[in-house]
């Protein structure tokens, strides 16, 4: 991959002209704006993060940093690219999906690139992870997200947000976002929105193939095209990685990197990533907002660790079958399966809907998935349904409480 080193040259490539869509189409007018994404040289980003000294985090796919890029608060990433992409066709990428604009998305600005790391650039969001706000590693007890309301609103916005990568962008083509897991969703502060991170950056480091895509399109249906799954959990930790990058090879057989929990089937048998395992991704998501747990955790169980996932215990939340319990005392079961945190005070209808909504979401054949679409439909209803229930039992829903360590 070739460095980048002039702004010029990348700048001469992307679009001027008016696109041949109308003016009056919201395409149109996305394409008209003037503006473009920036693209840094790389001198500029080392100078900027002080030579790419002190992380900002370190997971076990990236790396980034916080600094300030021509005036703006921003979060650089750190990718590797997955497969060769030859400039005019970066550029093309970085130019289309700049245009794309969600109140849940964190925007990408631009782009450098170093030998076969590509650095995304984004706006930086004042806020936590996910799973930390469920999860709080200083103190378990504690969650900011402690009504359901809250809940619901990281529901719906997630849930806009996607649909909107998927359907609503206007571009021309076929979005897979391939990195939906709740450390990578930024709930904001004070408003406890959600954003959803990393856009853009599976088609712009090669993780979506080209012909895929296009296979999609035509047919609906998902490419050929296969990869070996590397398997690693979000805790490994920067010499794990190294190990379990993917690697490029002139057979274009390729390692992908998935994340435990959020792997859908199909994509841990062969390597696609599609619309359909972002959807199983979400449902995940959904299932830990509903628990507070992380995807999967093991249990000590007569002498040996068994594996249980939110997928399993949410089925049986639904449809019974434990010891002792006769399969008809649903609502008992999801009181007992929802996360305490939240003080047995939620509509319980609402909760059984959701969780059979996320179980469609990690159906085991992709096709029997709902798309992005009717699950916004839905989830904004179950949170009108919700705001009702809130408002009829006085909770309250404007409480004040930080981010901030405790």
């Amino acid at each position: 991959m070739p460095m980048c080193k002039s702004k010029t040259a990348i700048d001469a490539a992307l679009p001027t002209s008016t696109p041949r869509t109308s003016r009056t189409s919201l395409t149109g007018l996305r394409h008209s704006l003037p503006e473009n994404p920036h693209i840094y040289d790389y001198s500029e980003l080392c100078s900027a993060t002080n030579f790419l000294s002190k992380t900002y985090t370190s997971a076990s796919s990236t790396r980034s940093w916080r600094c300030t890029l021509r005036g703006k608060d921003v979060l650089v990433f750190q990718r590797k690219f997955r497969r060769s992409i030859d400039m005019p066709r970066l550029r093309q990428l970085l130019s289309l999906i700049f245009q794309s604009h969600h109140v849940s998305i964190i925007k990408l600005l631009g782009a450098s690139v170093s030998g076969e790391h590509i650095f995304l650039v984004y706006d930086f969001v004042d806020g936590a992870n996910l799973s930390d706000c469920l999860r709080n590693p200083r103190n378990r007890s504690f969650t900011v997200l402690s009504t359901w309301i809250s809940r619901m609103q990281i529901a719906t916005d997630l849930a806009h947000g996607l649909d909107y990568i998927h359907h609503k962008t206007g571009l021309s083509m076929r979005l897979v976002h391939n990195h939906i897991k709740s450390s990578s969703i930024v709930v904001t502060e004070p408003s406890f929105n959600a954003k959803i991170c990393h856009f853009g950056a599976a088609q712009l480091c090669g993780e979506i193939d080209e012909d895929q895509g296009q296979e999609d399109r035509a047919t609906g249906s998902s490419a050929s095209y296969k990869g070996e799954i590397q398997e690693v959990s979000e805790e490994e930790d920067l010499k794990k990685k190294s190990s379990s990058k993917s690697k490029r090879s002139d057979s274009r057989k390729l390692q992908f990197e998935g994340v435990r929990g959020y792997m859908s089937p199909e994509f841990q048998s062969t390597g696609i990533a599609t619309q359909k395992s972002d959807v199983y991704a979400f449902g995940i998501v959904i299932l830990e907002l509903l628990t507070g747990e992380e995807p999967y955790k093991f249990k000590y169980d007569k002498g040996d660790y068994v594996r249980t996932s939110v997928i399993d215990t949410a089925r049986m939340a639904i449809e019974g079958g434990g010891d002792g319990d006769d399969g008809k005392d649903m609502e008992g079961r999801l009181r007992r399966w929802v996360d305490s945190k939240l003080r047995d005070s939620f509509p319980v209808e609402a909760v059984e809907k959701l969780t059979r909504l996320a179980l469609d979401c990690v159906h085991v054949d992709p096709d029997e998935r709902p798309n992005m679409g009717r699950v916004a439909g839905k989830i904004s209803k179950l949170y009108l349904d919700s705001r009702i229930w809130s408002d009829s039992v006085q909770m309250p829903t404007n409480i004040s409480v930080s981010l901030a360590p405790r």
